[in-house]
Formats: C-alpha cells, sequence, structure tokens
C-alpha cells in the first residue's frame, strides 16, 4: 500500500535513518532515503552498506532485567528492523547482542533498497533547506561538515562536539589460547569471551606503555569532552594507575584456570563476526598512533604475536543539544517539517540511536494524519529515552538507556524486604510497569491507524 502524500526525505542511511526510512515505507509512505557514501565516505565508514557499525559490534545486554533488554523488547513489539537483523546476524557476546558487522550491514541494505516504497538517491545533501517538504536529518554524528554548518546556521547555535574512539580487533587464530581462556564473569553465559591475564608487573608495564605511547590528536577538538562509556584507553589511565584494574580490566569474576586465583588484572576480547575468526578488545578504544598500538598491545599476554584486522581510531561526533532546540516530536523548534532522528539528537549507542528512528517514524505518521502527538508512555524505556532529550539540562551530554532514566517509583513496598533483594525488586517493578505501560501505547497506535 502507497498512501498518497509526497515524499518523506530520509537524509543518512545509518541505523536511525534506515529503521526510519523502513518503518514509514512500510506504514505506506513514499520515502526518499539519501546517503552520501557513493560520492564521499567519513574517516569511519568504510563499505557502501547502509547501517555500517563503525565502533563496537555489540548492542548491549539482551537480558529481560536490564534497561537495554527492555529497550529492545519494546523495539521488537514496534516491529524493529534493525533488531530482526542484529538477531539474525548474531554472533556469541554472553549477555550481549553482538553481531557480524558484515551479515548484518548487508541484510539492511538488502531490506532497504527492495522496498517497493523507498528510493535511495546517492547524493550528499549539504543544506537543510536543499530538500523540499518533510525532512528528517538522521546523519548521525559524522554529519558532513557542509550539513553541520547548515544545522548550526539553522540554529543560530554551535553545535556541540565530542569524541568517540574505535577498539582494535584481532586475528583469532593469533591469540595464544595456551595463555589466554575463555569464560564470562562470575560464570555467566557460555564462556563467549577470551580473556588474556596480567599479573602485576605486566600491567604496571601495559600502563606504562600507554602513557608513552605516541598519541594522535585533533586540535580543533582538543577542549571537547570524551563520551564517558566509550572512553579512549589512555584518558582512563589519565586518572590514575589503578583504574584500569577497576574499569574494563577488572579481575573480579574471573579467576585463572591454572591457578584459581584471581589475576591482578585481565584483558578481555569480544567476537566480531559469525565465524569466529576475529575479535575485539573491550574497553580499548585508543587515540594510540597506529604502528605504537601494535607494540603496546603486543605486550598483553597471550596477545603477543597479535595479528590486527583493524586498528583503534577516533573521529569526530556531533549532536545537537535536543533539549533545547528541538519540539517534544523531535521536529525544529524553528521548523516543524525538519525532524532530527539517531546519535545526533543525543543519545549514545546503536540500539539507542536506532529507536530515536523508529520513534521519529510514528511522530511522522501521528503528523501527517493529523493526530494529536502520542509519545510512548514515561514509564517506558523508550518513553524514558525520549524525555532524557527533552528535560532541560545545564550540561547535555549523550547518554544510553539506564535505570536511572525511567521515572522514579513509590519506593514504600521495599520497606519490608532485605536490603539485599530491594535492589532487584526495585527494578523488576520499573520493568513491570514500563512492559504493560507500553503495551497499552501500542495497542493505540494499532486502534489509531
Amino acid at each position: 500500500m502507497s498512501l498518497n502524500t509526497p515524499p518523506i526525505h530520509v537524509v543518512g542511511a545509518g541505523l536511525a535513518g534506515s529503521e526510519c526510512a523502513f518503518q514509514l515505507a512500510e506504514l505506506g509512505y513514499k520515502v526518499h532515503l539519501y546517503e552520501m557514501k557513493a560520492h564521499k565516505k567519513s574517516p569511519a565508514h568504510k563499505t557502501e552498506h547502509f547501517a555500517e557499525l563503525v565502533c563496537s559490534n555489540s548492542f548491549g545486554s539482551t537480558t529481560d532485567y536490564s534497561a537495554s533488554g527492555q529497550l529492545k523488547w519494546e523495539a521488537k513489539n514496534l516491529n524493529s528492523l534493525i533488531l530482526k537483523a542484529a538477531l539474525d546476524a548474531a554472533v556469541p557476546a554472553g549477555m550481549a547482542l553482538g553481531v557480524d558487522r558484515d551479515v548484518f550491514s548487508r541484510s539492511i541494505t538488502s531490506a532497504i533498497r527492495n522496498h517497493p516504497n523507498i528510493t535511495c538517491v546517492d547524493q550528499v545533501i549539504q543544506d537543510v533547506n536543499e530538500l523540499e517538504g518533510l525532512r528528517i536529518i538522521a546523519t548521525g554524528p559524522l554529519t558532513d561538515s557542509a550539513l553541520a554548518q547548515s544545522l548550526a546556521t539553522h540554529f543560530d547555535a554551535g553545535s556541540l562536539y565530542f569524541y568517540d574512539a574505535i577498539a582494535p580487533i584481532i586475528e583469532t587464530d593469533s591469540i595464544d589460547m595456551d595463555i589466554c581462556w575463555k569464560a564470562d564473569r562470575w560464570g555467566k553465559g557460555e564462556g563467549d569471551y577470551i580473556n588474556c591475564p596480567l599479573n602485576k608487573e605486566q600491567y604496571y608495564a601495559l600502563i606504562q606503555a600507554i602513557k608513552a605511547a605516541r598519541k594522535v590528536e585533533a586540535k580543533e577538538f582538543e577542549q571537547t569532552p570524551y563520551f564517558e562509556n566509550c572512553m579512549p584507553i589512555e584518558e582512563i589511565v589519565a586518572r590514575g594507575d589503578e583504574t584500569l584494574r577497576f574499569g574494563p580490566l577488572s579481575f573480579k569474576g574471573l579467576p585463572y584456570p591454572k591457578t584459581g586465583r584471581n589475576c591482578y588484572a585481565v584483558v578481555q576480547l569480544r567476537q566480531d563476526n559469525l565465524q569466529g575468526t576475529a575479535y575485539n578488545m573491550v574497553g580499548f578504544q585508543t587515540k594510540m598512533a597506529y604502528p605504537d598500538q601494535k607494540e603496546v598491545f603486543r605486550m598483553i599476554p597471550g596477545l603477543e604475536n597479535a595479528s590486527f584486522v583493524k586498528l583503534g581510531s577516533i573521529h569526530r561526533n556531533m549532536y545537537i543539544n535536543s533539549p533545547r532546540l528541538l519540539s517534544p516530536n523531535l521536529s525544529s523548534k524553528k521548523d516543524p517539517n525538519l525532524f532530527f532522528a539517531g546519535q545526533i539528537t543525543g543519545v549514545e549507542g546503536y540500539f539507542d540511536s536506532t529507536c530515536i528512528g523508529l520513534l521519529v517514524s510514528r511522530f511522522v505518521d501521528q503528523k501527517l494524519r493529523g493526530q494529536s502527538l502520542n509519545p510512548p508512555p514515561r514509564t517506558s524505556a523508550l518513553g524514558s529515552l525520549l524525555n532524557f532529550l527533552q528535560e532541560p539540562k545545564d550540561n547535555f551530554q549523550p547518554m544510553n538507556i539506564n535505570f536511572s532514566l525511567l521515572p522514579k517509583l513509590d519506593e514504600s513496598f521495599l520497606d519490608k524486604m532485605k536490603k539485599s533483594e530491594r535492589k532487584r525488586a526495585k527494578k523488576d517493578k520499573q520493568l513491570a510497569i514500563a512492559k504493560a505501560d507500553f503495551l497499552n501505547w501500542v495497542h493505540q497506535l494499532q486502534k489509531s491507524s
């Protein structure tokens, strides 16, 4: 079915743009999806496919007791294309949803290019007013400089920037499994992670090498803050020599099988593709120079002969001050026909970005049908993420979905519980409320469509 409305223009075929375009097409709208890769690639993108993953290959936790898992449950109830493709391309990753990058992006590209209501346009959009009618900007944190300048002019405000960093990927066959072992922290999961043990001497030698390594600096953005959940390894080290031991290199829950005792620190590697031929270094986003990366990371026990499929790097990220600049339906306060979706709105994480694209498709549908705005309930994960993008903040920084974004509960029901039971009980109740309220909202959408 195709509705008799002018085409909707979606700029950017990343995760959010692909999801948004697909959802609108499924609702019956004609969509023009613009992607610049045929003419120009960002420093982080390497392939011609849509929804290319450039940082981690993980979509976060799938557990039914996590905020991230709740967000996936809600997206599933809205028939998310990205979620379906991710599940089809899943690789072992413990309690997380890790995917084979190539299988995943090829699947999305095929679904988009073969949809009868979507026209893919290979074009670099340089100005927000270049296209007429309803536009959705989903260009993400790597927005082309000309369009970024156009956005800054549109909003009469400087865009906000922060760094993002990519972790190295290693060929599995080059990992010494006589030294390393497979296990998940606290024995949870199926032993999906490869663990590299470090004693005290090895740990401090690694710390000193990271400090001494040459760094690649982007001087134009030197004063820009990093996102806490994607902090370059050298920035963590700068906070103190022991910081890594109680962060990405935590020894907790990972006793060394050969001794049964804890190591001083542990480096974890996560499977990066379906074949299991590549693993990425968890928490090792870096801005070290390429030659230095090889030298430093080969100091880690088990990685002495590591062959790197991809070395770490940094790239510029851009997002807008959504609470100040966007309306409740995520359109510009200056232009009700200019919407924003995905990471450019100030959410972080692959799937959080996807869900904003999914949400904007519903808001656009409501607008074109002449309906009042009907956002997801505040109690839901999606509603809480939307609320984060709307609440005024003195220092707006990107955020993933987490329990702190969900509304507070009346905690009187916890009074008779043991202290050790309260945290889980509180989360369980938050999630139960989220599920019930979200399903009611979905039923409302179905009735009004």
